[in-house]
């Protein structure tokens, strides 16, 4: 998590990223799904995947958004435009909530009056001067069902996020091993947490997206996790794609599979633990071998 540090001042204001912005336009595409997110935790047998990684990388499908509605910003009236969408020093969710599109809520993501939890945000940062809209209220109140939902007790308090703790982050960024204290509860999550986003109450307003690149792939729902512990360095690029899964190649994601393998209590899983724990990766032999260790005891 280093990069958060290294990049915070220019994180600290618009102007400190790019001096010549006024403005920000913030903009929220919704990623609600037709499905409960939470579904396959208990099917052990089965991979969970976060919903916003099952079908296309939202970075891609939301810039191309960003660039059209920037092209037509600057044919209304001359001036610069760049647009972010998770890509850059970019203060997203604070910005969302003082634009009115929400608020920050105690699982420190983005909640909507409209949308629940499921936004994906961005960005145009412009050198138009354009009024600003109110910003969003809280209103969370005394509800804490994200922190208590949290399976690795990351939240310490209200608003405030341990990262390391945090199922999303250990699966997606957190390069090495997976500490082991942690593994238990990371069940057959193998890529990201929806967890604290599923339970919240505001979810009832929430609307099921109709953009197709974000509708989720069939085979994405659940996969089996003996099927992916089979998947080469190839096998994994062409089966993912196009989708943001990708991005963290196949080593740090067969190590999650190993781990989901290890939490499945199925012993019939055992064979393909133990061909994981013969992995090239070293990172991937060492998860094989913990859940080969579960598995057998």
């Amino acid at each position: 998590m280093g990069w958060l540090g290294e990049r915070a001042e220019q994180r600290s204001h618009p102007r400190a990223l790019w001096p010549d912005a006024r403005t920000v336009i913030c903009l929220g595409v919704n990623y609600g799904p037709a499905f409960n997110p939470l579904e396959n935790i208990e099917q052990k047998q089965k991979g969970n995947i976060s919903v916003y990684a099952r079908n296309r990388d939202y970075h891609e499908v939301v810039k191309g958004m960003l660039k059209h509605l920037a092209q037509f910003v600057v044919a209304q009236a001359p001036g610069e435009v760049k647009v972010f969408v998770d890509t850059a020093p970019v203060m997203e969710k604070p910005l969302a909530a003082a634009a009115g599109l929400g608020w920050q809520g105690k699982h420190t993501n983005l909640v909507s009056r409209s949308f629940g939890s499921w936004l994906f945000l961005g960005e145009i940062y412009t050198t138009l001067e354009i009024p600003a809209d109110p910003p969003g209220r809280d209103h969370c109140g005394s509800c804490t069902r994200c922190l208590q939902a949290c399976p690795t007790d990351a939240f310490t308090a209200p608003y405030r996020l341990d990262a390391t703790k945090c199922i999303s982050y250990l699966t997606i960024e957190h390069q090495g091993p997976i500490p082991v204290p942690l593994r238990r509860a990371i069940g057959n999550r193998i890529y990201g947490c929806d967890d604290c986003l599923a339970v919240c109450p505001w979810n009832r307003f929430a609307k099921v997206s109709k953009h197709l690149k974000l509708i989720a792939r069939e085979d994405l729902q659940g996969p089996l996790l003996a099927d992916l512990a089979t998947l080469d360095d190839s096998a994994f690029r062409g089966r993912f794609a196009g989708s943001p899964i990708k991005r963290i190649g196949r080593g740090r994601f067969i190590r999650n599979v190993a781990i989901a393998i290890g939490n499945s209590g199925r012993p019939e899983l055992l064979p393909v633990a133990q061909r994981l724990a013969a992995d090239s990766d070293p990172v991937v032999a060492e998860a094989g071998r913990w859940s080969a260790e579960m598995l057998a005891s």
